[in-house]
């Protein structure tokens, strides 16, 4: 009955919500899973969502009357760990592919975030995104006649705040409390309280804080 009752639950929760392949509940094991409207989902059999604590919102609504969409991918054995309840905000494309890791931590992402793991992405604890931003942690091709590691781990820090128009890619530590510039693109790790800015992006400030 206990069981019976947890997935009617979350059945109500994914109300129009179009599913793509079938859900397992038993891969939800902890916290709430949240999928808002007019989202496109598509799980694999051997994926997994944990969510420790709190709530994970996917295509969550500044407004309930919004029309836009979003997507999000998970591929044969891969895992999504929330720790302490995260938004992900409409207009989204969220692909964990095969074997791949996302460990969000706490804080949120704003409108038309288009993220894709291969290998493994960490955003930590307090982190605000904003509109428009790129995280991916692989190039997909091999450059011929130069050594280089095609897909490498992204880590993203606590308290961090990250502008409209971002783009960090493979192999980026990104320092707690940074702030990246809109517009940035990042390709070489971040000192912790730095602002960094530009293409690519350079640190303009030391030892800042913000709240």
């Amino acid at each position: 009955m206990k069981i019976f009752k947890k997935i009617c639950k979350f059945l109500l929760l994914i109300r129009d919500v179009n599913i793509l392949s079938s859900l397992n509940i038993s891969r939800i094991s902890k916290g709430k899973l949240l999928i808002g409207k007019n989202s496109y989902i598509n799980f694999r059999k051997t994926a997994k969502i944990d969510v420790v604590s709190g709530i994970f919102m996917f295509n969550a609504k500044w407004f309930h009357n919004e029309p836009f969409s979003s997507f999000f991918y998970l591929g044969n054995n891969a895992k999504v760990i929330v720790e302490n309840g995260f938004r992900i905000y409409s207009g989204s494309r969220v692909y964990i592919n095969d074997n791949a890791l996302l460990k969000l931590g706490g804080g949120y992402i704003n409108n038309n975030l288009n993220l894709s793991c291969f290998e493994r992405i960490e955003i930590g604890n307090n982190v605000v995104i904003s509109e428009n931003v790129c995280i991916r942690d692989s190039d997909n091709h091999d450059i011929l006649n130069i050594s280089h590691e095609k897909t490498k781990p992204i880590i993203i820090g606590n308290h961090v705040w990250i502008g409209m128009n971002v783009t960090i890619l493979k192999g980026v530590h990104i320092g707690d409390g940074a702030i990246i510039a809109a517009g940035a693109v990042v390709t070489s790790n971040v000192p912790e309280k730095s602002i960094v800015a530009g293409v690519p992006a350079k640190v303009i400030t030391r030892n800042i804080e913000w709240q």
